[in-house]
């Protein structure tokens, strides 16, 4: 059995954002066993997988993201729209735009710590669409 759902994600600011409840507040019940893809339906932003108790985790990713992939370098060419967008697909196409989470017991079946995170990577972004998927 499959069953699909599009979410719509509120305007989220630059930075990293845990969104495992909303992922789950906008699923019926999990299955006992099954899958859970959720693709993310854009190029300037990102899903991953990370530690969800500590915020530092969130200004440590910006912070090293940042330095790794700065804005305003003269060697990007795609520019049209402002300095954070080729930085933005960048960082997008290191971090993803894709999670397959197990579901065992009808939970998803993370570690702990672990936590879904919504990356935007732009300044002033959009709305932005996450299509869930569950397999089972």
């Amino acid at each position: 059995m499959i069953f699909q759902k599009e979410i719509q994600l509120s305007n989220y600011s630059r930075g990293y954002h845990l969104i495992t409840k909303l992922i789950l507040d906008n699923l019926p019940e999990l299955p006992e066993n099954g899958l859970l893809n959720i693709f993310l339906k854009h190029t300037s932003a990102g899903l991953t997988i990370n530690e969800n108790a500590d915020p530092s985790v969130r200004i440590d990713f910006e912070s090293f993201l940042n330095q790794l992939i700065p804005e305003n370098k003269i060697l990007y060419t795609h520019l049209s729209e402002g300095i954070d967008d080729m930085p933005s697909h960048i960082k997008s196409s290191l971090f993803g735009n894709s999670l397959t989470i197990p579901i065992t017991n009808k939970s998803l079946n993370m570690g702990i710590w672990q936590g879904i995170y919504f990356c935007e990577f732009r300044n002033n972004a959009n709305l932005r669409t996450i299509i869930a998927t569950i397999y089972s």
